[in-house]
């Protein structure tokens, strides 16, 4: 007979804790809950950054802004010469405003000057690659017309971040990874190899990194705030006389003079003439969820494409990362980037996107059945979406010369530059508070390797490499001075019975309305919580046009979680898929739901990277 012991007992008990561990959190990441206030991000630093401003009786706007300026102090995969897009839920209007933020090609940056450096594309790093500033104007705009307090108080935390902070692993890793490139430009070399002249002149993990170039910059603007108070102005007058100092006073002019020393070519006009846009956000409604998203000169609309053409199949009844549900998402995804990478540009600029047709139910209807439903596609061209705004396609011509493998690259698959130029990544930042404001950020650019215009600290963006120079690869994103390039980042934020249901945003280049399309159906069609959507495996396709580098596309590659059944993946290669795994393959994802029937917030934060969400 047996009898139990002590150990045994023990042993039971543990065992039984264990598993009702498991039970409870079914995450790797518990669900984030709060009722006043929610602050997440791409780093725990940044996130308390946010919370310091709750603290101080600030709104989430102003939460958002101390977490954009936070992480553009630790290049977060973007810096403060960055570029910053967003969406905001205005409680007193109810309503979606959208914020562009996006800076501008150059004087002088003409698709003929590319063509006469025998360039397919703009570069990928360097003065060549480089757009105005756009995070210090949106921010300070944000700030200005939305938040509480002053930029004093949101500034504090990325000051003392620039007097120094104990660097993390990431940006270590791109320094190494990017010596080379990083010594080309002096600025850049001062700040980043804090041990010149060692066999490792990278900054040491934990190593207090200071940055007083990037400190100065910021208390100027500071300065500039706080004088014009003391000379009457208001709260919003003071922080738009720190804009001036950046874009227009002598802040400018070090910018201007340091990056034109190391090649580049933005003027003092071009930063005086550049301003950020408030915008109306473009929105598609999916079964009664109004999902919103910034205009085409981002990638965002072809999500609401997407959607739209997904609305058109009974998606839940195919059963979440079936071979069915792949393929069904895989080819609608295919289809709208393939109109994105054709039809998508600056609507500041003609000519003039055909954004009522790309966005009618009647187009994504006819590109539903289009689908073919025994074998993938690899040739997916882009549709006609210009008969469903009752006007006829003006680059038919160029239409039937669009090939989808025209621009596979010199090389096969999935090598591990591809990866890198595909998946450039960013960060993003979700806030909201019990007063109803609600902010949505996917901010990017300036990343390292960045070349740093002289003695500002600021890192220069790249993002001019999401250009085109050739009409015939897209007639709306051919680069021109004081145009923006079509840009992959794509806040989002969803509705319901017009209150806020969902706000959400993922950092990575290409995948990002990949990844952000596959979190929404998890919660709503397969009833996921916050949390187990931003960690549930997704798929990521590579028939597209890459933003970056050489703009290459893949049709067919396929990533998969590690953990798909066998059976799924035999399926998916008979239909002629060619097939790449990782282990976790979820975004990464942040994002806020709003529980209106208890009155709270409930917060998901990715579990692959640093990011981090603090509530109240």
């Amino acid at each position: 007979m047996f009898k139990p012991t002590l150990k045994n007992i023990f042993l039971a008990t543990a065992m039984t804790l264990l598993s009702l561990s498991a039970i409870a959190q079914a995450t790797q990441k518990p669900v984030l809950h709060g009722r006043h206030w929610m602050a997440i991000t791409g780093k725990p630093l940044a996130a308390t950054a946010g919370a310091r401003m709750f603290h101080q009786n600030g709104n989430a706007v102003d939460a958002a802004c101390a977490m954009l300026a936070a992480t553009s102090t630790m290049w977060d995969v973007l810096s403060w010469g960055g570029e910053t897009q967003a969406l905001i839920y205005h409680p007193e209007l109810k309503k979606v405003i959208a914020i562009n933020a996006l800076g501008v090609a150059p004087s002088g940056a003409t698709a003929d000057y590319f063509k006469s450096k025998n360039m397919d594309f703009p570069p990928e790093y360097g003065m060549d690659a480089a757009v105005t500033p756009g995070t210090p104007g949106g921010l300070m705009t944000m700030l200005a017309e939305f938040g509480t307090l002053s930029l004093k108080e949101v500034l504090a935390p990325a000051i003392e971040m620039a007097d120094g902070y104990p660097i993390e692993a990431d940006p270590i890793r791109r320094i190494k990874a990017n010596v080379d490139k990083i010594k080309q430009w002096p600025y850049s070399r001062e700040v980043f190899l804090t041990h010149p002249g060692e066999a490792d002149e990278a900054p040491r993990e934990g190593e207090i990194f200071r940055q007083e170039d990037l400190k100065n910059t910021l208390m100027k603007m500071v300065e500039a705030e706080q004088e014009a108070l003391k000379a009457g102005k208001s709260r919003k007058e003071a922080i738009y006389a720190a804009y001036d100092r950046f874009y227009k006073g002598d802040i400018a002019e070090e910018f201007v003079r340091g990056s034109r020393e190391q090649g580049g070519q933005i003027t003092m006009e071009d930063l005086a003439n550049w301003s950020v846009k408030l915008e109306e956000p473009l929105k598609t409604s999916y079964k009664g969820i109004d999902v919103y998203k910034l205009d085409t000169w981002t990638q965002g609309p072809s999500m609401l494409q997407a959607l739209n053409i997904l609305e058109n199949l009974d998606v839940k009844s195919m059963g979440y990362n079936s071979t069915r549900y792949i393929h069904a998402i895989y080819q609608a995804m295919s289809m709208a980037f393939a109109d994105r990478d054709f039809y998508y540009g600056d609507p500041y600029f003609p000519p003039k996107e055909p954004t009522q047709g790309l966005l009618s139910k009647e187009y994504a209807k006819k590109r539903a059945g289009e689908m073919k439903w025994d074998k993938n596609d690899p040739t997916i061209l882009p549709g006609d979406p210009y008969p469903f705004q009752n006007e006829t396609n003006p680059y038919l011509d160029l239409l039937e010369q669009w090939k989808s493998t025209s621009m596979t690259g010199p090389e096969p698959g999935l090598t591990d530059k591809f990866l890198e130029d595909f998946y450039a990544g960013t960060t993003s930042i979700q806030a909201a508070d019990e007063a109803g404001w609600v902010v949505s950020v996917t901010p990017s650019g300036g990343w390292i390797p960045a070349v740093i215009a002289g003695k500002t600290g600021v890192g220069v963006s790249q993002r001019g490499q999401s250009f085109v120079i050739h009409e015939k690869d897209n007639p709306f994103n051919v680069i021109e001075p004081g145009k923006r390039p079509r840009v992959t980042l794509t806040p989002s934020m969803a509705l319901k019975d017009g209150k806020p249901m969902l706000s959400f945003a993922v950092q990575g280049g290409d995948t990002q309305d990949q990844n952000l399309l596959q979190f929404f159906l998890n919660v709503v069609e397969f009833g996921m919580n916050v949390q187990e959507a931003v960690e549930a495996a997704n798929i990521n396709s590579f028939q597209l046009r890459n933003s970056f580098g050489d703009h290459e596309i893949k049709p067919g590659e396929l990533l998969l979680n590690e953990d798909t059944p066998p059976y799924v993946r035999r399926e998916l290669m008979k239909m002629g898929y060619k097939l790449k795994f990782a282990e976790r393959t979820s975004g990464p994802i942040n994002a806020i739901y709003f529980d209106w029937k208890h009155g709270s917030f409930w917060g998901g934060s990715s579990n692959y990277g640093d990011d981090y969400g603090i509530s109240w």
